[in-house]
């Protein structure tokens, strides 16, 4: 459509949802293009899930993503729960969660180390990087 012309249709509803970057029902043009063989089903994800999963990512794995990364995990881990033994199941987590540590996803979790990270963080001689000491980063 030109420019400056109206859109055709409304948009559907939008829902209010917490996935910074997405809009809801957001299925990418790479997917959308996609010969059918390559998209067997869509997974709706529940925020609450994203949420978790992107918390439990950060403290289980060490891997700090965002809310849609914890989204992508979550789909990928029901998905295993029922997919044929062998499957292959790919989960991409593009974005990094370091944008989001001032945000509600990272909300619960102290600026400052507790005891047992002070303990963990002094653990490794040649590598510390404790607050308020010189860092130690011999080879």
């Amino acid at each position: 459509r030109p420019a400056a012309a109206p859109p055709a249709g409304s948009p559907p509803a939008l829902k209010p949802h917490p996935i910074q970057g997405w809009t809801p029902d957001f299925i990418p043009k790479v997917l959308d293009d996609a010969p059918d063989q390559l998209n067997d089903e869509l997974v709706p994800i529940p925020a609450a899930s994203a949420i978790a999963t992107a918390k439990a990512l950060a403290a289980k794995e060490g891997l700090l993503t965002g809310i849609s990364g914890g989204g992508t995990m979550w789909a990928a881990l029901e998905t295993a729960k029922t997919a044929p033994e062998g499957s292959v199941i790919l989960a991409m987590l593009p974005d990094t969660g370091e944008r989001y540590l001032s945000t509600p996803l990272f909300a619960d979790i102290e600026a400052d180390m507790n005891e047992e990270e002070l303990e963990i963080a002094t653990s490794t001689p040649s590598f510390q990087l404790v607050p308020g000491k010189e860092p130690v980063l011999a080879a």
